[in-house]
């Protein structure tokens, strides 16, 4: 429950605690993020060099697989592109294989071009019909001074932020799609772009709006719509898209809105709080590149290292019984 809506008897309300049942599976699973195996893999080293260019122009030495590879392995290892062209060459060495190593330059250029694959291997086999999708924005920081400027030497900032736009499957966890914008964009705007098959849709309130339930419906006819309406919201039964927020106004009106998260599922949207707060733990909270279009490249490897770090394993947790409450 919120804590506003139990503020005078918090202290009475037990924590709720939760134990992990795989926990074997699991652990091996996290110590397999690590292995260098996992982030250079065979068909990376099959693929290193670049197809032959048909067209006028420069033959690349280096293909798009070859560059995500490096990049992806300076950014779980927390290193920068030199470092990164570094520990690349060292283990190619270890390995005995006599293949190029992109350097630090050839990185930052080819972030600006490169193009990710349209079949990803790191996803995981989704069954047939319909998901549900949990949608939600945060926002990174841009490599810079920032904040501290202000605050220091009271100077205003040109430094701005961007916002990384996710879609994740409740049931899997798994981030199915992402955008990155700057600051200004919309949080609805982007519906189009990150919607997939879908058999339900929850957002928080910043999704509530007519334009919202539109897209949904003309991208899924028969999904369903989860998302809270404002406070001061009321019915307008002549909109046809609209029969969905009619629906929820009226029951948060009649029960309350506990009662309307629990008879909706409304809670699952923490997921994708957590996924984000993934983003930000092992990703980071900021974004190096200096351009959009690099930043754009550094938002989707992170969350390719997202979702490989998922495959690997996953907890599988349950909710302890409710500890007897204390007497007074």
């Amino acid at each position: 429950m919120p804590h506003k809506h139990n503020a005078a008897r918090r202290h009475h309300i037990g924590k709720m605690k939760f134990k992990v049942t795989n926990w074997a599976e699991y652990e091996a699973a996290l110590r397999r993020r690590g292995s260098l195996t996992v982030w250079i893999t065979p068909e990376a080293l099959i693929g290193w060099a670049a197809p032959r260019r048909r067209t006028r122009g420069g033959q690349p030495l280096y293909s798009d697989l070859a560059i995500e590879t490096t990049l992806m392995l300076g950014m779980v290892f927390g290193l920068r592109l030199r470092q990164s062209e570094g520990l690349l060459s060292s283990v190619l060495d270890m390995m005995g294989l006599d293949l190029p190593v992109p350097d630090h330059t050839t990185l930052s250029r080819r972030a600006r071009t490169w193009k990710p694959l349209s079949k990803s291997n790191d996803r995981q086999p989704v069954a047939d019909g319909p998901v549900h999708v949990l949608i939600d924005s945060t926002g990174l920081k841009v490599y810079g001074a920032g904040q501290w400027l202000e605050e220091k030497h009271g100077v205003k900032s040109r430094r701005s932020w961007r916002k990384l736009h996710l879609a994740v499957d409740a049931d899997s966890g798994e981030i199915i799609a992402h955008s990155l914008t700057d600051q200004e964009t919309g949080d609805a705007s982007q519906l189009e772009p990150l919607l997939d098959q879908i058999d339900q849709f929850t957002a928080d309130g910043a999704y509530d709006g007519y334009p919202t339930y539109d897209a949904v419906l003309r991208h899924s006819a028969g999904a369903r719509v989860v998302i809270p309406p404002r406070s001061n919201a009321v019915e307008r039964p002549n909109v046809q898209a609209s029969c969905q927020r009619d629906d929820h106004i009226s029951s948060m009106q009649a029960d309350g809105r506990l009662k309307w998260q629990t008879s909706t599922g409304y809670g699952k949207r923490a997921l994708i709080e957590t996924a984000m707060g993934r983003y930000k733990g092992i990703i980071g909270p900021r974004l190096h590149a200096r351009s959009f279009r690099s930043q754009q490249t550094e938002a989707a490897i992170g969350v390719t290292i997202l979702n490989r770090m998922l495959a690997c394993g996953r907890p599988k947790s349950v909710r302890c019984e409710a500890p007897t409450a204390a007497t007074k």
